[in-house]
């Protein structure tokens, strides 16, 4: 049975790859869901990749951080041509392995590779290089050769704060973020928000802002979109994401007590109703 949480407020998602599982959540509180998927997972050229493969096999790194589990599986299968599943995972337990949360721990536990050290929510930059800090014994930086496993975007401050720290950093390229082939989705929630037909927005990912953002531009409601946005209650799963709504004009009003998907449904429902409320009241 839907519970009572959304009380049939019209609710947003951004969501791609999840986007079924999160429209069900949201009818499971009793919202009414719209969800316009807002991007692709578009694979790099492997050439990197293998590069990098080749150098982890030849002990070159003192450690690697994995951002992501779905770009730790892609990275397993990409380096296949050069390091077989057995060679890769030897090589991995031989440096220092750095996880950044949940997801990541999950997909090296599938391949046997013991985790040097896990970072704690909400697994942003500043909770790794937190991590480092506090475990510099663990895993060393100082002169060190570290590899980081992308995550659709770039890290530059990730990037940064290990060099301030003496690491020699080498970026390897897993997929990067794209538009979706198609954006209709994407315009018809632009109308929806500008129109005052959503009364909820909740955002998964920087990433969904930017593209968002773009397809707004493209059709000049960007203005209209970002003020819509400011009269309806918007949510976002956690730091970076909030620090991309704000740096775009756009307020937020909860991030969940832990930065997933559940409890942004069910925390976003659960307080919907006031969240609405003092929003149309101001």
């Amino acid at each position: 049975m839907a519970n009572s949480g959304f009380n049939g407020l019209r609710v947003l998602s951004l969501e791609s790859r999840r986007s079924k599982e999160i429209a069900q959540l949201i009818i499971n509180n009793g919202g009414q869901p719209m969800v316009a998927p807002s991007t692709r997972e578009v694979p790099d050229s492997n050439a990197k990749e293998l590069e990098f493969a080749a150098r982890l096999l030849q002990d070159h790194f003192d450690g690697v951080i994995f951002m992501t589990g779905v770009g730790t599986r892609a990275l397993t299968q990409a380096v296949e041509p050069v390091c077989s599943r057995a060679q890769f995972v030897a090589a991995l337990s031989r440096t220092k392995v750095v996880a950044r949360g949940p997801k990541p721990i999950a997909a090296l536990r599938e391949l046997g590779v013991p985790v040097t050290l896990a970072v704690p929510e909400p697994n942003t930059w500043r909770e790794i290089l937190l991590a480092l800090d506090q475990n510099s014994e663990k895993v060393p930086l100082q002169g060190r050769k570290i590899a980081v496993q992308e995550h659709g975007v770039p890290s530059p401050e990730l990037y940064a704060g290990l060099r301030e720290r003496g690491a020699v950093v080498t970026p390897v390229h897993v997929y990067h973020w794209s538009l979706p082939e198609d954006t209709a989705p994407l315009r018809e929630a632009i109308s929806a928000v500008t129109r005052n037909e959503i009364d909820v927005a909740m955002f998964t990912s920087s990433v969904q802002i930017v593209h968002l953002l773009q397809i707004a531009e493209e059709v000049k409601l960007r203005e209209d979109l970002v003020g819509a946005l400011n009269r309806a209650v918007v949510t976002s799963i956690g730091p970076v994401t909030s620090e991309m709504l704000r740096e775009n004009g756009i307020s937020v009003d909860l991030e969940p007590t832990h930065p997933k998907m559940g409890f942004l449904v069910k925390e976003t429902a659960e307080q919907s109703t006031e969240l609405v409320r003092r929003k149309r009241s101001t």
